[in-house]
């Protein structure tokens, strides 16, 4: 289902733009291969105001995750990234609200990251419920689909990790291939995270709803070998 398109939507991008804790990346040129041979690196230093590792989370949605991480880590820059504007405002919104320095919300599509991104620049991804695509003519939109997998391994900095979160367990089965097949080793593999005694675990939005409904959460961390 289609989401409303929020009221004064423009305004408030507007708005959380002004204040520095929204980017706004607009790429003219869709065709995405095309696109990220020019670079346009984003200056992590003037954005933070420091050299601390940065991390990213990749379909941040509405911000609770990335915004507990910033809580908790304040040595810890964190780019949010979400391709929605109806949902990174709330993402920005949320950051503005809690005065956090050390998170931004950045509006972009995943496959332009390259062109925005330095190369090995990145501590950690983080892919927190992306949506599964179900279908199987869809699976290249799955943000661990080798497409994406190959994009993060440029990001990355040298032993640096992926970790992903899901409900989904054929995404997961999915994800758990993708990554094995394409120079990546697994390791910490759960089949039911809120049952396997982790204690720092920082649920997001849609988590919260699964588990209240009794559902396992699955979770994997990666790294290139």
């Amino acid at each position: 289902m289609r989401m409303r398109r929020k009221a004064r939507l423009d305004e408030r991008l507007a708005e959380c733009e002004a204040t520095g804790r929204l980017l706004i990346l607009n790429v003219e040129d869709r065709h995405f291969q095309r696109a990220v041979q020019k670079k346009e690196y984003l200056d992590f230093e003037k954005i933070f105001g420091n050299r601390n590792p940065t991390v990213l989370e990749i379909g941040a949605g509405k911000g609770q995750f990335c915004c507990e991480l910033a809580a908790r880590e304040p040595n810890l820059n964190i780019i949010a990234v979400e391709k929605s504007s109806n949902v990174i405002v709330d993402a920005a919104e949320k950051i503005i609200a809690l005065g956090l320095k050390n998170v931004v919300a950045l509006r972009c599509d995943a496959e332009y990251l390259e062109r925005y991104i330095p190369e090995g620049s990145i501590s950690r991804i983080y892919l927190n419920f992306s949506c599964p695509f179900p279908k199987k003519s869809y699976a290249p939109h799955r943000l661990t689909h080798r497409k994406f997998l190959e994009i993060y391994r440029k990001l990355l900095a040298p032993h640096a990790e992926i970790i992903q979160k899901t409900d989904n367990r054929e995404f997961f089965e999915f994800s758990l291939e993708e990554l094995s097949e394409n120079g990546f080793t697994l390791k910490n593999i759960s089949l039911d995270l809120h049952k396997s005694g982790e204690t720092d675990n920082i649920e997001t939005e849609y988590e919260h709803k699964f588990a209240e409904q009794g559902l396992p959460i699955y979770k994997l961390e990666a790294y290139i070998k």
